[in-house]
């Protein structure tokens, strides 16, 4: 199964564990702020294993 991962943007308080974990997937803006890298979906696991990272929750799967 397939997933599409969303940033809660508000959410994000740039730790920067999701794009430690998933740097082919996330990356950071200047304030590091999480942003996806594509909006292409990635294996529904793997997408729920990144956004198990955020402390915030500010990662969001949206299976497709």
């Amino acid at each position: 199964m397939l997933a599409k991962l969303e940033i809660d943007i508000p959410m994000c308080q740039a730790h920067g564990r999701c794009y430690e974990t998933a740097p082919d997937v996330l990356d950071a803006d200047d304030n590091g702020v999480a942003v996806l890298k594509s909006d292409e979906p990635i294996d529904a696991e793997r997408a729920r294993a990144i956004a198990a990272t955020c402390p915030e929750f500010a990662i969001l799967v949206k299976e497709v």
